[in-house]
């Protein structure tokens, strides 16, 4: 979805003009694009990594990395698709564009696999592990 959003913004940004110029270059338009991009791939570097600690690593490990994951991606997700809605204006909520619907769809996963406090909790925890332990020797 993320993805999509994207594509939709950045086609809206170069298609639309406001005060002579192209969306995409007014306001902080191209930061939300290149915010979007960074984002997007950060999401999806975390995610392999989860992966990858889930094919290599330890059970209780790949807990932790599937929790960052479960919490991370549908932020992203919602924070892209919230400002393909601002790019499109009051047409990013109406039916002519799938943004809405998308928006919907990515505010109801922070509550599919548990709520995001429930696995920033999990991320917390094991952070502050090491710390405990040093405390309590």
């Amino acid at each position: 979805m993320a993805e999509r959003a994207l594509r939709l913004m950045c086609e809206r940004s170069v298609s639309r003009t406001a005060f002579g110029r192209p969306l995409a270059k007014l306001g902080g338009n191209y930061d939300n694009i290149a915010n979007a991009r960074m984002n997007i791939d950060m999401a999806r570097l975390l995610t392999l990594q989860a992966a990858h600690i889930i094919d290599t690593g330890d059970a209780r490990e790949a807990h932790v990395w599937i929790s960052k994951i479960k919490a991370v991606a549908p932020n992203v997700a919602l924070k892209v698709i919230d400002d393909a809605i601002q790019m499109h204006g009051a047409a990013g909520i109406s039916q002519d564009f799938p943004l809405a619907a998308m928006y919907k769809a990515a505010r109801t996963l922070r509550f599919a696999d548990g709520p995001d406090e429930v696995h920033r909790m999990v991320v917390a925890r094991n952070e502050l592990r090491p710390y405990v332990k040093a405390m309590q020797s």
